[in-house]
């Protein structure tokens, strides 16, 4: 099991059920010392250590049978690299003993790109049980078994799944109640409505010669907002052509601008 030394109080999880009301995620790991990591800091430490949320790693390799704690074997049909057995990451995951409907996740980089509307969802049941998958890949026969559904961050291969773990609770967490500090934080901001986020200013007004836009300090509320929609709106033309044409295919709202 994972041991996490958080900002504010050290935190085991040995026996330890998290609450229902408590969102929970569960991680299936090889390395269990990266957790908490980055989430230990900063906002979701903070709600980490305050309760809010509550963070489970655990070691796939505590599910072999050999002495020398086998996990993988090589590939059916030849190949390079080693697979994760199905035995063993069958028993890591029944192990777990997580409830049935909390969601069961494989981060692969084959699987369904994550978006915000994902992770919204996610954020709003009780947690996942994060599956971060090493080597070759994972024997398909427990991904089927185990019905894990395969979530991607990215047309990219990193070395395992644990720092997209990281990414996805990370994204998770901020969303939940009481983490961030003003709830609109969370709403306006990229991906919210299929737009990328206007761009932001701060003091002071005047950095190398560049002035903060005069409409941002003018006081006129409504010319603010339509300023940064159309900012939001060229931004996302430009650079994410398929989040414009999938905004544009979606049902309008009959409340929104």
């Amino acid at each position: 099991m994972g041991r996490f030394d958080g900002p504010v109080r050290t935190r085991h999880w040995e026996g330890v059920t998290a609450k229902a009301t408590i969102w929970h995620a569960t991680v299936l790991t090889l390395f269990p010392e990266i957790f908490p990591g980055p989430l230990g800091l900063s906002l979701a430490g903070r709600a980490l250590a305050s309760g809010l949320w509550a963070l489970e790693a655990r070691d796939i390799r505590d599910s072999a049978t050999d002495r020398h704690r086998s996990v993988d074997d090589t590939p059916a049909g030849g190949g390079p690299g080693m697979v994760l057995r199905a035995d063993v990451l069958a028993a890591a995951i029944d192990a777990a003993e997580i409830d049935p409907s909390r969601p069961r996740l494989l981060m692969s980089p084959r699987g369904r790109p994550l978006t915000q509307a994902r992770i919204v969802e996610l954020a709003e049941g009780p947690g996942p049980l994060i599956v971060c998958g090493r080597f070759e890949g994972v024997d398909q026969r427990v991904i089927d078994a185990r019905t894990l559904e395969e979530i991607s961050i990215g047309d990219y291969v990193l070395s395992g799944g644990e720092i997209a773990a990281l990414a996805l609770i990370d994204a998770c967490v901020r969303l939940l109640p009481g983490v961030m500090g003003k709830q609109e934080s969370g709403a306006d901001e990229s991906f919210s409505d299929n737009l990328l986020e206007y761009p932001q200013y701060t003091r002071p007004q005047l950095f190398e010669g560049r002035p903060i836009p005069d409409i941002l300090t003018s006081g006129d509320h409504a010319r603010v907002a339509a300023w940064r929609r159309a900012e939001a709106e060229a931004l996302t033309k430009a650079r994410r052509p398929d989040l414009w044409q999938a905004r544009q295919k979606a049902p309008k709202s009959t409340t929104g601008p």
